[in-house]
């Protein structure tokens, strides 16, 4: 750490010294002559963080949170969400993993990847949301872009450089253009970066006599280009029609490095194995939305559809040293993935005089994907070759009735969706995978006002998590001669339940939960006796079960405002084939910091964290991560933001737990610890914008 110091000293004074040079240029002598007065500007000090009934808004664009360089580290510093050490998974503390929305526009990891930061105005964590969020998840994150409302143009320029193992660079174009009815907006962003990862896990399988444990480490060198571009053609006052394209290109080299010690009954053995690996992942996405007013029926319809494609092709030779030998080649691993998604979709919407929206509609979705498997073992002298084919159709229909007698609002929607899939290997007649059923998602939703300040409300709801397309595919990645990762064909929908009431008081809230969930999706090893392999994949597990109490609680006191969130979770994580240990009770908690400094500075303090997690078969060590951010803004045009993250090195992530007699126990170290520099320049105008884009592929979630 003792490097960043004078970094920090360098960066702190460029502040203050910028800060002055700011100021001297903004009075001239002509200025101290001139006693006329132009305009008054009222201004009204926006809070980042606002409460309702345990539904969190973060204001992103009127934040030192503008200046994180990608959503996904953005999201990992908000209240209740939990990013996964690989940075490819995202859940909310309590509700697993939820459904992400751009605009009302659903996505998935990807897309979240492809937009940038600088266009996101609002992020809302919902924490049980309607039937119009479609029925897959508990929890929904709505990410809102900026929409300007002025005629012109305007453009974003940012750059981020960011000091953490290695050197990381972000360089970001955000641009938007209005004339008349046709607005047009586009991003471009080149990301230089240089992850670093290490993880290691230890192991007995008792029925073979095998003790083992790994430590793997890599450095990656990564190219990302991420874009977008979109049109907006607004018809009249009620009808639009709308064209987005948007998508991300990433290749990474990269070497994998092994240390393992493995000992079969009297047999040990020391092995280093070092893998050469690249990989290209390439993501596309087309929506094209159309909207019309149907004033015959006064009925406002939607029509839209969606079109994505995600490719990902990983290359690796493995070679292994057995006890302080001459590396041999071990494999040459050739992989292929690729999945393409078409869905459709009809919504119509009728407002009635009492205060009563009725909202109904249909869906159609297809996915279709392939995995190819070539791999050549240099000591067997052999080459196993196969593909592997996946489809699925969905077909839904649904229908929500909301609005508000005397106090109370309500909301009740019930949504029918029928599932059909299939799988094969393209060598084989006989379909493995064949699967069809329907299923009913009821949700429901009443709030009662006790008077202005105090509100109580009650939620139902069942939904379902269905696995993302690369989980049901043939990829796998080798760790060592006698560990691999893979993937579960196998792996069906999670069905859940969820009941929970809440209490509100001015901005302050007390929320209960109950849940449980059939067939939850968690870690699982199989054994291959014969080849002595090891492959850690994924299982639906019998059932998960638990509740929740939460506090949000905020509070301003002059330049000081605080965000306060505790939640109280016990998680009960259940099967047959795994050791059920104990489940006890844990603590979340969330507090943010800002403070409003003289001379247009901001500084925030927050810290998260929770005690140790038993939660069944599952046991997971306790954290605490601090973040320091300082922010800075020059007139009109230049934003300045300096970020300290994970400044005692405490993203550490460990697991423990036994399933088919294996019990392991791993260490997750994650890249987190940053000092980053952010500059931002702003130039242009934009009027009256009317940019807007609603979802269509449901499933775009589970793209990866």
């Amino acid at each position: 750490m003792n490097i960043y110091l004078p970094l920090k000293l360098l960066i702190t004074l460029l502040f203050f010294g910028l800060s002055y040079v700011a100021n001297a240029q903004s009075v001239t002598p002509k200025d101290s002559l001139t006693n006329q007065l132009d305009e008054i500007v009222i201004n009204k000090e926006k809070k980042t963080f606002t409460n309702s009934n345990g539904n969190i808004k973060v204001d992103v664009a009127n934040s030192v949170y503008n200046s994180i360089p990608n959503p996904v580290d953005l999201l990992s510093k908000l209240p209740n969400v939990l990013v996964s050490s690989d940075r490819e998974n995202i859940s909310v503390v309590g509700k697993g993993t939820p459904l992400i929305y751009i605009d009302n526009q659903r996505v998935g990891i990807n897309e979240l990847n492809a937009l940038s930061v600088n266009d996101i105005k609002t992020i809302e964590i919902i924490q049980n949301p309607s039937s119009k969020y479609e029925a897959e998840g508990r929890a929904v994150i709505l990410i809102t872009r900026k929409l300007s409302r002025k005629e012109g143009f305007k453009t974003d320029i940012s750059e981020t450089a960011s000091f953490k193992k290695n050197f990381n660079n972000y360089l970001g174009f955000n641009s938007s253009f209005k004339k008349n009815k046709l607005e047009w907006k586009a991003n471009f962003n080149y990301n230089r970066l240089n992850p670093w990862e290490n993880h290691s896990i230890a192991y007995q399988i008792p029925q073979a006599s095998i003790i083992s444990d790994y430590d793997v480490s890599a450095t990656t060198y990564r190219n990302q280009y991420v874009f977008g571009a979109g049109i907006f053609y607004k018809i009249n006052e009620e009808d639009y029609l709308s064209i987005n394209v948007n998508g991300k290109r990433q290749s990474d080299t990269f070497d994998i490095n092994t240390f393992t010690f493995n000992q079969t009954q009297d047999e040990i053995n020391n092995v280093f194995t070092f893998s050469d690996n690249a990989s290209d992942k390439n993501f596309i996405n087309s929506v094209v939305n159309y909207s019309k007013k149907i004033k015959a029926i006064d009925t406002k319809l939607f029509a839209g559809f969606q079109v994505s494609n995600f490719n990902q092709h990983l290359w690796s030779l493995v070679q292994n040293s057995f006890n302080e030998n001459a590396l041999e080649l071990s494999q040459n691993r050739d992989q292929k993935f690729n999945v393409d998604v078409f869905s459709g979709r009809i919504d119509l919407e009728k407002k009635f005089k009492n205060e009563i929206n009725w909202e109904y509609g249909g869906l159609y979705s297809a996915a279709k994907s392939r995995s190819d498997y070539d791999v050549f073992d240099y000591q067997k002298n052999e080459n196993t070759v196969f593909s592997y084919n996946f489809k699925e159709e969905n077909l839904a229909a649904y229908s929500q009735l909301s609005g508000k007698i005397k106090k109370i609002d309500f909301s009740i929607g019930l949504r029918l969706e029928n599932t059909n899939v299939s799988g094969k290997y393209s060598t084989e007649s006989n379909v493995m995978i064949d699967k069809n059923y329907t299923k009913m998602f009821p949700k429901a939703q009443f709030s009662f006002s006790i008077d202005s300040t105090k509100s109580i409300s009650f939620d139902y709801s069942k939904s379902v998590s269905r696995p993302n397309y690369s989980s049901l595919s043939m990829i796998a990645t080798y760790i060592n001669p006698y560990f691999i990762y893979g993937s579960n064909i196998n792996l069906g929908p999670t069905f859940m339940d969820v009941i929970s009431t809440a209490f509100q008081y001015h901005d302050k809230s007390l929320k209960f939960t109950l849940y449980q969930n059939k067939n939850p999706v968690y870690q699982d090893f199989v054994f291959d006796s014969q080849g002595n392999v090891l492959t850690f994949t994924e299982k639906n597990f019998q059932k998960e079960s638990g509740y929740n109490i939460e506090f949000t609680l905020p509070f301003t006191y002059k330049i000081w405002t605080n965000t306060n969130s505790l939640i109280f979770a016990t998680n009960k994580i259940e099967d047959q084939s795994a050791v059920f240990n104990s489940s006890r009770t844990y603590l979340y908690y969330y507090s943010n910091n800002t403070f409003k400094l003289p001379k247009d500075f901001t500084f925030v303090v927050s810290f998260w964290g929770a005690t140790k997690q038993k939660e069944g078969v599952f046991e997971r060590n306790a954290k605490l991560i601090f973040d320091l951010s300082l922010a800075k803004t020059f007139g009109k045009n230049w934003n300045c933001t300096l970020n300290y993250n994970d400044i005692f090195k405490n993203t550490i992530y460990t697991e423990r737990f036994t399933i088919n007699t294996i019990s392991s126990r791993a260490r997750y170290l994650v890249d987190a610890n940053e000092v980053s520099l952010t500059l931002r320049y702003s130039f242009g105008k934009i009027e009256d914008s009317e940019f807007k884009e609603k979802s269509v592929n449901e499933n775009e979630n589970r793209i990866r």
